[in-house]
């Protein structure tokens, strides 16, 4: 009888061990790839290097000064349809407390 709870035992601690080690073997094999695809790499790069410009100039990379009229003329075309006001600043909301009365019964 105790070699058969042994089998058992062991039968059940093997299942369980081995569907422990699928899950993070499974899990953990995207972690440990250190081999770089090429490609990912300069599409990475590239993108590294324009978010640097971006930073420099402080406006989108590689834009010239027709980018800066077109967007100029943008702007002031949305301030003539809404009534002027900055439009790169984030609006203010003022909220007014309500009025509540009490009733009685």
């Amino acid at each position: 009888m105790l070699p058969q709870r042994l089998l058992r035992l062991s039968t059940a601690l093997r299942f369980a061990i081995s569907t422990h080690l699928q899950r993070n073997i499974g899990s953990t094999a995207v972690l440990f790839n250190t081999t770089v695809d090429p490609i990912k790499k300069l599409y990475v790069d590239k993108i590294r290097e324009f978010d640097s410009k971006s930073k420099k100039a402080g406006a989108p990379a590689d834009a010239g000064p027709e980018y800066q009229k077109m967007m100029n003329d943008e702007i002031a075309k949305l301030q003539r349809l809404y009534g002027g006001g900055d439009l790169l600043a984030f609006p203010e909301f003022t909220f007014q407390e309500p009025k509540l009365e009490e009733t009685g019964k």
